[in-house]
Parts: structure tokens; C-alpha cells; sequence
């Protein structure tokens, strides 16, 4: 799995690429975010649609990230997941804890409200 992150407006957009499988690419993406956390940003996008394939390590490294986000008074918000990650979120009914935008620009309308 790839991960690039840049931020912009105070929203963190992390997209990745590849299985969201576990270690030590998920390890990478956590510090990633961490380090963006201690710089105080409360709000996050992932672009999940080129993700080809998740497990249950990767559902919970997003839920992990979501704690991190709401418990900062923040959210977090997937972008356009792929098939597969699409289908895991409906069948852990884990769709009904994240928010979904199909764009990075529907995402940054949910998340840029909530920096303001």
C-alpha cells in the first residue's frame, strides 16, 4: 500500500492505494496521521478508491483514525471508496459510522463547515 498525505485549508487528505492489509503499511499511516494530529488538525479525508482489497486490520485502522478525529472534536470523512472497501464497510454496517463523499470536493464541503 502507497500513502501520500498533504493538507490543505486545515483538512489533512490522505490517499492511498493499494491492500489495506496491515503492517507495516498501516503502521506508516497512523504515524503519518499522528504527526499531522500534533499539529493540531481536527479534520481528515481518505481517498480510499484506489484501494483494491481491505481486511478486518484495515477496517479497524480507519476506525482507530475516526476515534482520533472525533475524540479531537473533528471528523473524518472517506472519499469514494472502491468496490470491495465498500462492501466490508456495508457488511460490518460500519456505512453507518462513516461519512462517504464520492469526491474530494463534496468531502471538503462536509469537513471545511466543521473548521470553521
Amino acid at each position: 500500500m502507497t500513502t501520500t498525505s498533504s493538507l490543505q485549508d486545515g483538512v489533512l487528505l490522505v490517499r492511498l492505494s493499494g491492500d489495506l492489509i496491515g503492517s507495516p503499511d498501516t503502521e506508516q499511516l497512523i504515524a503519518s496521521v499522528n504527526q499531522h494530529l500534533g499539529e493540531a488538525v481536527t479534520n481528515c479525508a481518505v481517498d480510499l478508491s484506489e484501494i483494491r482489497y481491505i481486511n478486518s486490520t484495515g477496517i479497524g485502522v480507519l476506525v482507530s483514525l475516526l476515534t482520533k478525529f472525533r475524540s479531537r472534536g473533528g471528523e473524518m470523512v472517506l472519499i469514494n471508496p472502491a468496490d470491495h472497501p465498500k462492501k466490508m464497510l456495508a457488511l460490518t454496517k460500519l456505512n453507518n459510522i462513516f461519512i462517504v463523499a464520492a469526491n474530494e470536493t463534496a468531502a471538503r464541503e462536509q469537513l471545511i463547515p466543521a473548521v470553521q
